[in-house]
């Protein structure tokens, strides 16, 4: 490989406020649980994990208008390996798809592979409408991505009444209606695994919703937290680590503006010859910072790039290497360097690159329209410069790419979030959330258990949904203890649908 392409994240893309020029930036943004660089499979899973298939959706599940009858193809994996059939009334597992390509999600989901032995359960992994290949409009993204009038069928409401559409076709093709099915997420799949179970109840018996940000909308969660908890994962690791991090923003913008100033940060951050700016060079460090604290995951994974276990501690690492002395450049480079060429392959960075290899780009449309989470504040103890949240940046930025408004307060109308523990205390039944402290979107999760089957699993070294990765003979106890106590929630609501019959 001889460049590594950067595409910068939403989290900077709604956080103009604390790069002032960054709306003239290059960017494609997305909910940060996305990939930077196509997935590699690790050895343990390049067996054949699923077949894809495709079902026949309605576009408009909520109007009686001509168009609402229109039908696309929605694409799902699926795996029988496990699956005892529907005779035995053995259960039905199914990821609800997050905003991109099914099959790196499926890849990436190894709780519900290692698992399905146990409970001989048949895995399903659906895609969600507009992402990957499930594409209205015939397919065609040029068509269904034109503007507002195409887009506006793609939201998290059309998508949960596709999954249950879905699930309930193939129960019935399957002679399975009585096979209970369980819903699994992570990151916006979490949200969607949640409030599936909240809106589908007779689909689904129950939820696992991993790293699901749910609270963080309007005024629930605060919007320094994501940054509040990335700060915490470095400076937790070193004092200077965190202080180096802090101190280079100013000097990053002084070299940008000097005369030459471009090509020292050039040589310094091994960018390609192609283009390069002061904004560019601080937002491709800072959505290292921000996965490196997303994916601070206990064992090596690939998820959004190769990466050694810890890899904030190995960051850190590098910033307090004694062998670069004081060139904070050096160190930044290094800290950078365990993110995007931790395989050292890498000969120099394209910042320039806008490429969308796994078709993750209109999550832009939803964060212009249900998917309002604040997270761009920064305090004065942050590691990036000092910020507020500003809606009217989110405002401006959606009515100049779509010409629409934002709607901030729909997401907690239709699916609540206000008071969440007084609410579900008695209306909810049967979710998991569990959320890692380490991961900065932990800040929006549900952190405390609501009722005896509604529970808060949390693990103060987690990272981003890591309890649904495949475990590995490297994986520490506490991490074997969370799978191990979520095996044994998923058992008893399986027990108590099994006796209910």
């Amino acid at each position: 490989m001889a460049a590594t392409s950067f595409i910068l994240p939403s989290f900077f893309l709604f956080s103009l406020s604390s790069f002032p020029t960054l709306s003239s930036a290059k960017i494609t943004p997305w909910f940060p649980s996305s990939i930077v660089r196509p997935e590699q499979l690790s050895v343990s899973t390049k067996t054949k994990l699923y077949e894809a298939k495709y079902f026949t959706q309605t576009l408009d599940h909520f109007n009686y208008q001509p168009q609402s009858y229109q039908t696309f193809q929605q694409r799902y994996l699926i795996n029988y390996t496990y699956w005892d059939g529907a005779d035995k009334l053995a259960p039905i597992f199914v990821y609800t798809g997050n905003e991109g390509d099914i099959e790196w999600f499926a890849q990436n989901t190894g709780f519900m592979f290692d698992t399905a032995p146990h409970f001989k359960a048949l895995l399903v992994f659906i895609e969600h409408r507009f992402y990957g290949k499930s594409i209205p409009f015939g397919g065609d993204k040029n068509v269904a991505y034109t503007n507002a009038s195409t887009l506006g069928y793609l939201s998290s409401t059309q998508a949960l009444a596709d999954y249950a559409t879905l699930i309930i076709d193939l129960k019935n093709n399957l002679s399975a209606t009585h096979s209970p099915v369980v819903v699994f997420g992570g990151s916006y799949g979490g949200m969607l695994a949640a409030w599936f179970r909240l809106k589908y109840p007779h689909v689904t018996i129950g939820a696992l919703a991993s790293s699901a940000p749910i609270l963080n909308f309007e005024n629930i969660t605060s919007p320094y937290s994501f940054t509040n908890i990335i700060t915490e994962d470095y400076r937790s690791e070193s004092e200077n680590c965190y202080k180096v991090i802090k101190g280079s923003w100013e000097q990053i913008e002084e070299t940008a503006e000097k005369n030459g100033g471009l090509e020292v940060l050039r040589k310094s951050f091994r960018i390609c010859k192609n283009y390069i700016s002061g904004l560019a060079i601080e937002s491709w460090l800072s959505t290292a910072y921000i996965y490196g604290a997303m994916t601070d995951y206990p064992t090596p994974s690939n998820f959004l790039s190769p990466l050694p276990a810890y890899p904030v501690k190995q960051m850190c690492k590098a910033i307090d290497d004694p062998g670069v002395g004081n060139d904070t450049f050096a160190k930044l480079y290094g800290a950078a360097n365990v993110y995007y060429n931790y395989t050292g392959t890498t000969k120099c960075f394209d910042l320039a690159d806008d490429s969308d290899p796994h078709g993750l780009a209109e999550w832009t449309w939803q964060a212009c329209t249900e998917m309002i989470l604040p997270t761009s504040g920064n305090n004065e103890e942050s590691i990036f410069p000092v910020s507020t949240w500003n809606y009217s940046n989110r405002v401006a930025f959606c009515n100049n790419a779509f010409d629409i408004e934002p709607r901030p307060n729909w997401i907690t109308t239709e699916f609540g979030g206000h008071d969440i523990k007084r609410v579900l205390k008695r209306f909810g039944s049967n979710i998991i959330f569990f959320n890692g402290l380490r991961d900065p979107w932990s800040g929006g999760g549900v952190l405390e258990s609501i009722s005896q089957s509604i529970v808060a699993i949390v693990a103060k070294d987690g990272a981003h949904h890591v309890d649904l990765r495949f475990a590995t003979s490297e994986d520490p106890e506490w991490l074997r203890d969370v799978r191990e106590r979520e095996v044994k929630i998923i058992t008893k609501w399986l027990s108590e649908y099994y006796h209910d019959l």
